[in-house]
Parts: C-alpha cells; sequence; structure tokens
C-alpha cells in the first residue's frame, strides 16, 4: 500500500486552498488526493472517486513525494511558437467580423495578406478567447425606424410607466400572437446519449390576443378564426367595461389596429377611461407583451405540447389562465423621473 508521508498543517493549508481557489481542474484534483491519502484512502478508492486509472494516482504521489506542493501542478511545457504575431492575431479577429459566417474566406484572406496559412481551429481560438460565439444572428427591424421618434416614444412610455406605478393610471400591453404545430426551436440541454426532437406538422393556427399589465394582470381572448379588426374591437370592448380608472393600451400599427372601424370607436372608449398609446413602426422592443409571446413559445410550452394539436390548446389555455400566478415576468421597475439610477 502507498499512501502520502504524513503533512504538515501548513501543507494541509495549501492543498485546501487549492482544492477551494486554483483554476486549473487537475491541480485540484491532485490536491484533493493527497489529503485523501493522508486520510487513509487507498490508491485504489482515489482512483474510484475521480474514475481513473490507479497508475496516474500513484505517480500523483509520487510526484507530492519528490515536489512537494509544485508536484500538484503541470510542469511548465515550452510548446511550439505561434504561428501568428499579436498584429497579425488582429488583423484574423477583423477580418472574421467582416465574414462572420466563413472562416474558410479568412483564412484565405488572410493567407494572401500576411503569407501564412493558419488552420480553422486558430481562428476559432482566437475568437473564444474574445468571447466570442458561434449562435445564431438576429432579424432586425430597427434601421427602418425614426430614432428621434423612437427616443421620444420610449420617454413617453417610462413616464406612463412611473404613473402606473404611483397607482394613477392603469396600463396594458396589447398584441396577437399565433400557435400551431410548427414549434418554435428553443435551446435545451442535452446530453451525448440523447437528442431532444420535436414533433412539427402544418395544423390550424390558434390565435390570442392579450392585455397585459408590468404587474402580470392579464386578460386573453383565444381565437380559432382569423383576426381582423371587428375581434380586436370586441376585445377592446370588454376592457373598457372592466377599468375602474384612466387606463392606457399600448399598441402597433398593424391594419387592424389603424382601420376605420377600429378609430370610430376611440372617441367613446376615451370617454369610458379607456385610451389608446400607439408606438412608432419598426419599434416592437417598445410593447412588452412581445415578451410573454416569447416566454409562451420558448420557454413555457412543453414539449409534449406539439403531440397534437389538441395538447397545444389545452397547453396554451392552461399558460394563459396561469400568468400572474404559475407563470410570471418580472419587468425591471422604471426609476422615479430624475433619478440617477
Amino acid at each position: 500500500m502507498k499512501y502520502v508521508s504524513p503533512l504538515t498543517e501548513a501543507q494541509r493549508k495549501q492543498l485546501r486552498e487549492i482544492m477551494d481557489k486554483d483554476s486549473s481542474t487537475r491541480a485540484r484534483k491532485r490536491a484533493h488526493s493527497i489529503l485523501l491519502s493522508e486520510s487513509g484512502y487507498t490508491i485504489d478508492e482515489i482512483a474510484d472517486i475521480y474514475t481513473l486509472k490507479r497508475d496516474t494516482v500513484s505517480s500523483w504521489i509520487d510526484a507530492w513525494e519528490q515536489r512537494g506542493i509544485d508536484g500538484v501542478h503541470d510542469r511548465p511545457r515550452s510548446g511550439r511558437p505561434a504561428t501568428i504575431n499579436t498584429q497579425e492575431k488582429e488583423l484574423a479577429i477583423e477580418l472574421l467580423k467582416q465574414h462572420p459566417r466563413q472562416i474558410k474566406l479568412v483564412i484565405h484572406k488572410l493567407a494572401e495578406q500576411i503569407g501564412k496559412t493558419v488552420s480553422k481551429s486558430t481562428i476559432k481560438r482566437l475568437a473564444k478567447a474574445l468571447k466570442g460565439r458561434w449562435k445564431r444572428a438576429r432579424r432586425s427591424l430597427r434601421s427602418k425606424r425614426d430614432p428621434q421618434e423612437f427616443t421620444e416614444a420610449k420617454a413617453e412610455l417610462g413616464q406612463m410607466r412611473r404613473r402606473q406605478q404611483r397607482g394613477e393610471i392603469g396600463l396594458f400591453y396589447f398584441d396577437e400572437c399565433g400557435f400551431s404545430l410548427e414549434p418554435s426551436i428553443p435551446y435545451a440541454w442535452q446530453f451525448p446519449d440523447e437528442q431532444i426532437v420535436l414533433p412539427s406538422s402544418k395544423s390550424r393556427r390558434v390565435n390570442v390576443l392579450g392585455f397585459l399589465s408590468p404587474d402580470n394582470t392579464f386578460h386573453s381572448f383565444m381565437f380559432e378564426c382569423s383576426i381582423d379588426s371587428e375581434v380586436v374591437i370586441a376585445c377592446f370592448e370588454y376592457l373598457s367595461e372592466q377599468i375602474t380608472q384612466e387606463t392606457w393600451v399600448v399598441i402597433d400599427n398593424a391594419s387592424m389596429h389603424t382601420s376605420d372601424a377600429f378609430e370610430d370607436n376611440i372617441e367613446r372608449w376615451n370617454a369610458k377611461g379607456l385610451f389608446i398609446q400607439r408606438i412608432p413602426a419598426y419599434s416592437p422592443e417598445l410593447n412588452l407583451i412581445e415578451i410573454l409571446w416569447h416566454f409562451i413559445k420558448y420557454f413555457w410550452l412543453p414539449f409534449s405540447a406539439y403531440e397534437s394539436f389538441k395538447t397545444l390548446v389545452e397547453a396554451v389555455e392552461y399558460i394563459l389562465k396561469n400568468i400572474g400566478t404559475e407563470f410570471c415576468i418580472h419587468f425591471k421597475e422604471v426609476a422615479p423621473q430624475g433619478s440617477t439610477s
């Protein structure tokens, strides 16, 4: 049986610090193994704990006996000289930013400019070292909107949020969303021995219209028919009968929200205390209910919902009925006007 020689208290303290704080996984394992060996664990027992060969654990003990605390860490390695220097690395990253989907093109252009050929793995390592990630790009309509209109609308909505927080007005965000058996594809943890596969098929579409307040008060309506101005008007009519104070509804400029039929009812709703606040074109992030639709599709709908149209409708109904209790979104509080926070 091989065990480490008795440790001093100072050595135990150093080994515990390595276990707790060292950036190297290997060093943490070795430090722990030395402490286990002194406690009476055999080489075979330590090898079982870390799923290693006994010869590996034995070599750790030998390194400790020969080199002490230095034996816990890997010896410095000379390694191969870097293929490209710092300036060439910066050029590689700049080319990657210009051609983010085409590493082969980056390698070709880099070779043309510096006369050196680097590998795909080198380019990937450079990107990861700068916190680069290979992920989906996103669609955006920001380039089409008027920046001044957006800034003014954002400030105005912030003022409305502050009034709502003080209890001076009611505030809702309104929009429509559709669900079908063609699922939105979420990210999920998957392991080497399994792959999550979602069923997908053409199906009817269930449409949801909703009014969401920042405190998660929610009114929703489900339809399997197409949505037009008359359906939207009926939803607003319902809300106008529920409110007990001045209430504002934030909506976008979809055609069903700007039709003559919808506009003809605004004055009557105003008389009941219900007012409309439109957001500028191409500014969906100003309508907070968009966050709700995203959470439902990508986080809250279970994978089993896509087994059939019936299970989809039941799952959507369950979520809609439990928004504000089981399903909540914690919107960021708006700082008081003039605050520097």
